[in-house]
């Protein structure tokens, strides 16, 4: 009898429609290599299945979400329905929202911060007006205590730059502003309470090294919530407190200098423009976010879309970390020291500024409060033109030119000082210098920054080159003794060739970067400047990153 023939095998389930599941691009680090849109499959048992015959399916696999890969830190991004196509390019309203918060809560904050700074650092002029030398100083008949009490506080700024930003990004970055910004304020209202020269120069250097802990550490900050595209807007309105600080520091010396009491009026407006700053620097320790990704006024989505925006045209750092080998490319890097030599002279030019405005005033017949009213006006409008030329520049996405520009107007404005005899030709060439050398450093902070590619490389090349520039500051208080009055073609003349060569050193640095950006192209094909660049091992030499000229 044979054998009946073997059941015919189960036949084939139908396969899941083949509806692939893409994820977004996905930036790796050097180790990994992914291939920018997969497809993932796998293979399960049917359900009545078995045997040593049994049929397998094809399935794909449930979607997952994506994330973005940032060194060995990852961050989910955003729902794929929020994204478009690449990395970066996200839905262009929920990002205008999301910039709109930070315009709202962080700037302002931050603007206040900088304004009582700056009245703490340039009250020491408005204090000269109102006796301080002949109370303390006996008399100072030569000028040279007061400019060494002014000196002491760039001496400190100068020197704790570098280590207290790079010491900075170990801290909490609210903590650390907040700290400086009371510590500052304290100190400057300490000043009240000086009776002879080493008092008051011991405390105008811990005003300067608290200080030395915030300006440097505000142009990173910045770089955590804005993008190239947004910061020079929102650095050049945080910057104009510059200007407005000097002119309303001098509404405020107005004020104080008519009021009669048993306090010497410049006691009173050391304790009037110090203890603000107290407050406001403890509130900086509660409201400001370390990060985006701390912020607690931010949902789950803006979070994650703003660690995103940090990482466009270069990655983010793990919080709280340091990477030496790009702290010592900064130190090596030739082009921060150009920066730096941009920056002396923009510097120079605005301290020089403040030495001189009032002698000008003087000479145009005005003495005491009135004197202190006239120093307002170029004050405002070097903060309009700043104000103005920021946003501009940003659509533009150009720094060099305008900054060239800048310099060749502050240089035109120095020389009219040495040939001109006319007051009042002077008084209007103020106006040009404000105007130049406010626009100047707000072009300069916020072009440098992004052109160093890493968080590390960053916080020590900003105080690097903050610190020569600080350097013209020192340089520009002391150029303008008393026995060089009233023409001061000596010092007119020094701030004039600084303006002239940072201009130069402007048109160079932007003629090296439009050339090294066309290079690259040409070596490795164009770049999206929005979509992430591995800049981890090479920082701004990785052959993706591109810098804005």
């Amino acid at each position: 009898m044979s054998k009946p023939p073997p059941p015919p095998p189960p036949p084939l389930l139908p396969l899941s429609p083949l509806t692939p599941h893409t994820s977004e691009p996905m930036l790796s680090t050097p180790t990994s290599a992914r291939s920018p849109r997969s497809i993932h499959f796998q293979f399960t048992r049917p359900p009545n299945g078995g045997g040593d015959g049994e049929a397998l399916e094809l399935k794909p696999l449930p979607p997952q979400e994506p994330f973005l890969e940032v060194g060995d830190y990852p961050y989910p991004q955003l729902p794929l329905q929020r994204t478009v196509s690449t990395v970066g390019s996200v839905d262009k309203e929920l990002e205008r929202q999301l910039v709109r918060k930070f315009d709202r809560l962080i700037l302002p904050m931050l603007m206040l911060v900088y304004l009582l700074g700056y009245l703490d650092r340039s009250n020491l002029g408005n204090a000269r007006i109102m006796g301080l030398p002949q109370d303390i100083l006996d008399g100072d008949p030569s000028g040279l205590k007061y400019a060494l009490v002014n000196t002491s506080f760039y001496f400190a700024y100068i020197i704790f730059q570098l280590p207290a930003t790079v010491m900075g990004k170990k801290f909490s970055q609210n903590f650390w502003l907040g700290v400086a910004a009371t510590g500052w304020g304290f100190c400057c209202a300490m000043q009240a309470l000086s009776y002879n020269f080493a008092n008051i120069f011991v405390a105008r250097f811990l005003v300067g090294l608290f200080e030395s802990m915030f300006s440097p550490n505000i142009s990173l900050y910045f770089t955590y919530f804005f993008t190239r595209q947004e910061i020079g807007a929102r650095l050049g309105t945080w910057f104009s407190c510059a200007s407005v600080a000097g002119a309303f520091g001098g509404l405020i010396a107005y004020g104080v200098q008519h009021i009669t009491g048993r306090i010497q009026n410049w006691r009173l407006l050391f304790i009037i423009e110090g203890f603000p700053a107290v407050i406001v620097g403890l509130l900086c320790i509660k409201i400001l976010p370390d990060r985006p990704d701390t912020a607690t006024w931010l949902n789950e989505d803006e979070r994650q879309l703003a660690v995103m925006r940090m990482s466009r045209g270069g990655l983010k750092e793990k919080p709280r970390t340091i990477n030496m080998r790009h702290v010592w490319m900064a130190i090596r890097d030739w082009k921060i020291y150009v920066y730096g030599i941009v920056y002396f002279g923009a510097n120079t030019a605005a301290s020089a500024l403040a030495a001189f405005l009032p002698t000008i005033i003087s000479d145009l017949g005005y003495q005491g409060a009135q004197a202190q009213i006239f120093t307002v006006p170029p004050y405002v409008v070097g903060a309009a033109v700043l104000i103005i030329t920021m946003p501009v520049s940003d659509r533009l996405q150009s720094r060099g030119i305008p900054l060239t520009l800048a310099g060749l107007l502050g240089g035109t404005g120095y020389l009219l000082l040495i040939v001109q005899e006319n007051l009042h030709v002077k008084y209007l060439a103020t106006f040009m210098i404000c105007a130049s050398t406010y626009t100047s450093i707000g072009l300069a902070i916020s072009w440098f920054p992004y052109n160093m590619g890493s968080e590390s490389k960053r916080a020590a090349g900003i105080p690097l080159f903050q610190a020569i520039g600080q350097c013209g500051s020192v340089l520009g208080s002391n150029l303008y003794p008393n026995s060089d009055a009233p023409r001061y073609f000596r010092g007119f003349g020094v701030t004039c060739a600084l303006l002239y060569i940072m201009a130069l050193c402007s048109l160079v640095m932007t003629a090296y970067y439009r050339y090294e950006n066309a290079r690259r192209d040409q070596l490795h094909g164009f770049a999206d400047r929005n979509a992430p660049v591995d800049t981890s091992e090479m920082a701004d030499d990785a052959p993706d990153f591109r810098y804005t000229v």
